[in-house]
């Protein structure tokens, strides 16, 4: 802040300097941006001062290779933006942006960091010091120009609001005598002002009655401004939006406290969708009492385009639009998750073409690409039942097939691929016939994560290549291997059931707002004796396919029934214990008959009985599925979608069937701290669960981090490592007894 002096030679309220700024440059005509950039290399000093002056026109650019002089001249300049590179002498980003946070009016001023490290530390250490955004280098120009080009509008926005706020604070300092009258003009001029911002303004009262809303949100539903005043807001914002609205606000109303930030959609008149950035602030009168609930909404949607464009372009190959490695691979990632959970194993096919360099020789580079597209299409189109085809580069491709039940199933796909390559002829030029060598590796068998994966897959397809190509080959063994050794574990599963070889693990799902132990999942593990314990993934795959996990399920939820019970008469506190089930239970349409037996037999409450149920099961026969969901219902058990947010429509079968609980799958929550995308996928279920009255918890928690942000996010319950692994029942009962005695002794 600095003094300015009236006419009268009187000190006049302090103003900001940043409006200082802005109208020294509405005086020259134009309101120009001015972007320091700071680099040690000249070379890249001169690259970003080149993108930096395309971003608009008129725009100013200050450059140093020295960032101790950079500090010197901001000590009296003030720019809009700086962009720095990490690595610099004499000092780095981090200790550069702690200098300058301490210059007077630099609190507000973006500061992008460009650096090649990974390292979650420095980005830390980055953004502790004040950091604002970051880029990888080396630099994708459109990526550089999209969020430069948004901070400085950002930046603009901050400096013509708090012109336009300092403009209404000094207009309304007049005499006593002309109080009223300037109080009433300052309202209307701070209506005008509102009217003109280019964001959605609303206020609601605890009926949901409109108590105000600005020009660009009623021009946005095209409705009257003057008729909007006390009526609801479903009138304005349609009944599916005002009804999620009115939901948040009671939430504001109870906390007092404002919400975080939020992104929600709405359609235009033209019926095209938008995206908002939404917030939501308590109104609060002179008795400090909530009155009612503003909401402000940015439209983001330019941004999220830019966004998804991004996005599309990181993870698709720029020659066939196929996915590429990057975007394979963590598919991959995901099907291993689902697969040791029970949903079925999958194949990973390499596909090499034998003949492309003769091709290429043959029509020539161009020639070649425009064949490479349509073999691409090609294989799309007829392999529309594969999980994903993607390009990895050349001419090699990589299918990925789920819900492989055989190696044999595998074997027949492979040999598919081959032979619709072999007939394939590109209709443009007869000429580029050609064969493929294909690989195949097999989850768990050949591999436990997608580089294994991939990297046998490869040597597969380089082994096929040298027997002569146009055929594929498994990765070190061959299909009677396979089948072998899948008989011998159907018998040792079968000898499981009759030696009482299985264990339910159980691990802790904690309640936020207690702290307290409120439910357990219990989780299926083989004592194989001296082998040790096996998870799920290692031999429920097996079980699926040859039935077996029917009477494996049936005695899961018999054996989590029992020890529950008995837990309760061993005078634990009661508590709900959740059980996964398999698709295979809804096909054979008796799951609310085994549930009433089972609940029958063991005693126990049906409200305290919880089954968890993945997306792959809901969307098989959603008719049938909600059907057996009803019943179950009517017994009182309780259901839990797992897994939610990975596939399918997750967002419009939640509203069908009768959800009690959601369970944030743990990919997301694994980088929420690092990830803004994460995060608000997180936050997006999150408000979706509590905007339908659904219970939201969050899987897989392991860090304090990620904890502390659940809280923020306002999360119902947990479960993780940070709280407790999958233990033995005998361990899970101390840990009850010790929580239970600890609370009596409370």
């Amino acid at each position: 802040m600095i003094d300015a002096q009236s006419a009268s030679g009187g000190p006049v309220q302090h103003v900001p300097l940043g409006w200082f700024i802005l109208l020294a440059r509405m005086k020259r005509g134009c309101v120009m941006s001015l972007i320091v950039i700071v680099d040690d290399r000249i070379s890249n000093c001169n690259i970003f001062a080149q993108l930096a002056r395309s971003i608009e026109q008129g725009i100013s650019v200050r450059a140093f290779s020295d960032p101790t002089k950079a500090l010197e001249w901001l000590a009296t300049n003030t720019p809009d933006l700086i962009i720095t590179d990490y690595k610099m002498p004499p000092m780095d980003a981090t200790e550069f942006i702690r200098r300058f946070r301490l210059l007077p009016q630099s609190s507000d001023i973006p500061v992008i960091v460009i650096t090649v490290f990974e390292e979650r530390s420095f980005r830390l250490q980055a953004l502790e010091a004040g950091a604002t955004d970051f880029l990888n280098s080396p630099v994708d120009h459109h990526e550089f120009l999209t969020r430069a080009r948004n901070l400085l509008s950002l930046r603009k926005h901050q400096l013509l609001l708090a012109m336009r706020a300092d403009t209404l604070e000094r207009e309304l300092e007049h005499s006593e005598r002309s109080r009223e009258r300037a109080l009433r003009d300052s309202r209307e001029r701070l209506a005008q002002v509102i009217d003109t911002l280019p964001v959605m303004i609303s206020a609601a009262d605890r009926e949901g009655r409109l108590l105000f809303a600005n020009a660009c949100g009623t021009t946005f539903f095209t409705t009257d401004q003057s008729r909007v005043v006390g009526v609801a807001a479903a009138e304005l914002f349609g009944e599916e939006a005002a009804a999620r609205s009115t939901a948040l606000d009671r939430r504001v109303f109870e906390t007092g406290k404002a919400l975080p930030s939020y992104e929600e959609e709405f359609v235009d008149r033209d019926g095209e969708r938008h995206v908002f950035l939404s917030t939501k602030a308590p109104l609060k009168d002179y008795a400090n009492v909530v009155t009612g609930v503003l909401t402000t909404s940015f439209d983001i949607t330019a941004r999220k385009r830019d966004e998804a464009r991004l996005r599309h372009l990181a993870h698709h190959d720029p020659l066939t639009d196929l996915p590429n490695r990057h975007l394979l691979a963590e598919r991959i990632r995901t099907a291993v998750t689902k697969a040791r959970r029970g949903s079925g194993n999958f194949a990973i096919h390499i596909v090499d073409l034998d003949r492309f360099k003769f091709i290429n020789d043959l029509l020539g580079h161009s020639g070649g690409d425009r064949f490479l597209k349509a073999m691409a299409k090609h294989l799309a189109d007829q392999l529309g039942n594969a999980e994903m085809v993607a390009r990895l580069g050349g001419d090699e491709f990589a299918i990925l097939q789920s819900d492989v039940r055989s190696g044999e199933e595998a074997g027949a796909f492979a040999k598919t691929i081959v032979e619709m390559i072999a007939a394939f002829v590109d209709p443009s030029d007869p000429r580029s016939a050609t064969t493929a060598s294909v690989g195949v590796a097999v989850y768990p068998a050949d591999g436990e994560d997608a580089e294994a994966l991939l990297k046998n897959a490869d040597l597969a397809m380089y082994k096929a290549k040298n027997e002569g190509g146009n055929l594929c080959c498994f990765f070190a063994v061959d299909l009677q291997s396979r089948a072998r050794h899948a008989a011998q574990l159907d018998r040792d599963l079968r000898d499981a059931l009759g030696k009482d070889e299985f264990r339910l693990y159980y691990q802790p799902q904690i309640d936020l707002a207690s702290g307290r132990i409120v439910g357990a999942e219990a989780l299926l593990r083989w004592d194989r004796g001296p082998e040790g314990i096996l998870t799920p993934g290692a031999f429920l795959y097996r079980a699926e396919e040859n039935g077996l996990i029917l009477p494996i399920s049936e005695w899961v939820l018999r054996e989590a029934c029992r020890e529950a019970k008995a837990w309760q008469r061993a005078g634990l506190p009661s508590m709900r214990i959740a059980v996964n089930l398999s698709p295979l239970q809804f096909r054979r349409r008796t799951l609310p008959l085994l549930v009433a037996r089972v609940l029958a037999e063991t005693g126990l409450e049906a409200d305290y009985l919880e089954l968890e149920l993945t997306e792959s099961i809901v969307m098989h026969d959603l008719d049938a599925v909600a059907d057996d969901l009803k019943e179950l219902t009517e017994l009182g058990v309780r259901i839990a979608v797992d897994d939610f947010g990975t596939g399918y429509s997750s967002f419009g079968y939640v509203k069908r069937f009768p959800v009690s609980r959601l369970k944030i799958d743990q990919s997301f929550i694994r980088h929420m701290t690092e990830d803004t995308n994460d995060e608000a996928i997180v936050r997006a279920i999150i408000m979706l669960g509590h905007s339908l009255n659904i219970v939201v918890v969050a899987e897989g928690v392991e860090t304090e981090a990620q904890l502390a942000c659940l809280r923020t996010e306002g999360c119902d319950e947990v479960q993780g490592y940070l709280f407790g692994r999958p233990m033995p029942a005998p361990r899970f009962v101390d840990l009850l007894r010790s929580e239970s005695d600890l609370a009596k002794i409370a």
